[in-house]
């Protein structure tokens, strides 16, 4: 990927996305201001949601140690991953384990983050995605560019396209008559993925929780896509992060009402799954659980930076930033783009790549993302703080020298005074001319007008007005 700025410039250039943006997080926005006006105590469960987070995130260990014997007394296989490449391998022997040449797959995050379904379709294995956001970028070649609505880049007539042209390819035609009505599109995609689900002997999910007191994980969703791959194939395994956990059943409570107020504007999600291990008769009778690392450690580490492992993905951070609605989601380089992903993907990835360098840089610093997140993670200090590691990793750059000069010149009353009487001569010569680009200053002053120095400095102006009531080079 090449850096946010150069990705970005050429996201602007898309007009058609641009206004597909903006209506959809311009709907999103109001549709969320509207349900978090009807809660009085909104503060109060963003205090409470934090805490939650913090707490499991304080004794991680603990609590993860916990979920393990919880779910294995409940009947699921729980199994540890470091790395992407280890959860990725795990999966696959599961799946080769039961002869399965397909697996269905509810929305998920993490298996993103890990690549899985580049990791089965390698190994010949198809990942189908059943959301209907996730089914449109997969039809489409295309890569997620929202938390919550991974297609919002595109509008209705092109998803149409989409279905005509790719649907036939993969399992059952879109319909020959198919409108860009929404209700048209989503029978589109029911008719189609419904074969998938009946068919498929193992699914693959994340977890938007994991509830460490029961070994319960828990997914929410909103069109029931979910439940389907959750309760339908005999096997099914779950990737989960392990930042998910929670200590207990009250912690979910305030996190129940945060997250579809924050994602949907909904006031309760239309479809919460709640599964604890293997039961008889009822859903999977193999149930396996990945837990994965994939740089979470290296984020609990640090004091400030951990608070990034809150994040419930809820997009709010997204909906409200106005770099994201002008630039999309692909120019962050990551399945987690806009301001949590501009401070979270550098402290997963690290900073050795351009576009993870350039990330905390992805931001107008404006605040709204920290009032918009349910949780209070903030993201504003947080890339200040990023920004301050990123330019100390560079060593010595012009920025750093001119400002070391800098220093130097204000540190001595006599250097400033010299360089206060050079700047008056320039300004004398130049006069009023404007300065426009400068050779060596690059793209600052192709952009700006430089200002013209003063002729004279406010110091020689006061002794020459008031008497010498303050001597040059005093220091007073």
């Amino acid at each position: 990927m090449p850096t946010f700025h150069r990705a970005a410039r050429a996201a602007l250039d898309d007009t058609q996305q641009r206004r597909n943006l903006h209506h959809a997080t311009r709907t999103i926005r109001d549709k969320r201001s509207r349900a978090v006006a009807e809660l009085p105590h909104w503060e109060e469960l963003r205090r409470a949601g934090a805490a939650a987070k913090d707490e499991a995130l304080d004794h991680l260990a603990d609590y993860l140690i916990r979920l393990e014997e919880r779910l294995t007394a409940g009947g699921a296989t729980v199994h540890w991953a470091r790395d992407a490449a280890e959860a990725n391998r795990i999966v696959l022997d599961i799946v080769r384990a039961k002869e399965a040449e397909e697996v269905v797959k509810v929305k998920s995050m993490v298996t993103q983050e890990i690549e899985l379904n580049e990791a089965l379709e390698a190994a010949g294995v198809n990942a189908w995605e059943t959301d209907l956001a996730e089914l449109i970028v997969q039809l489409g070649h295309d890569r997620p560019s929202h938390i919550l609505v991974p297609a919002i880049h595109r509008n209705r007539r092109e998803i149409r396209d989409i279905f005509q042209r790719e649907m036939a390819a993969v399992g059952r035609p879109a319909p020959k008559d198919l409108t860009d009505e929404p209700s048209r599109l989503a029978e589109a995609a029911r008719l189609h993925l419904r074969e998938k689900f009946l068919r498929a002997r193992v699914g693959v999910s994340g977890a938007n929780f994991a509830i460490a007191d029961t070994g319960s994980l828990v997914v929410v969703e909103s069109e029931g896509n979910g439940r389907m791959c959750l309760t339908l194939p005999e096997t099914l395994i779950s990737v989960v992060g392990i930042e998910k956990v929670l200590p207990s059943w009250d912690d979910l409570g305030a996190l129940l009402q945060l997250l579809p107020r924050s994602s949907t504007g909904e006031r309760m999600n239309p479809y919460t799954t709640i599964w604890s291990g293997v039961h008889e008769g009822d859903g999977p009778q193999e149930v396996h659980v990945v837990l994965l690392d994939n740089g979470r450690t290296h984020v609990l580490g640090d004091r400030l930076g951990r608070q990034a492992l809150r994040c419930i993905r809820c997009s709010a951070c997204l909906n409200v930033c106005p770099v994201y609605e002008r630039t999309g989601g692909h120019a962050y380089g990551s399945v987690y783009p806009g301001p949590i992903g501009a401070v979270l993907n550098p402290q997963l990835r690290g900073t050795e790549s351009d576009i993870d360098r350039s990330l905390p840089w992805a931001s107008s610093l404006c605040g709204a993302c920290y009032d918009a997140c349910p949780v209070g993670i903030d993201i504003p200090e947080l890339l200040v703080e990023l920004r301050s590691r990123v330019a100390g990793d560079r060593g010595r750059t012009a920025e750093s020298v001119a400002m070391a000069a800098t220093t130097w010149l204000f540190s001595d009353p006599r250097r400033l005074t010299a360089a206060q009487r050079a700047t008056g001569v320039a300004g004398r010569l130049v006069g009023d001319r404007t300065i426009r680009s400068v050779p060596g200053l690059g793209a600052w002053t192709n952009a700006r007008d430089l200002p013209n120095p003063p002729p004279e400095s406010f110091r020689t102006w006061w002794a020459r007005e008031r008497g010498g009531g303050t001597r040059e080079g005093s220091g007073r």
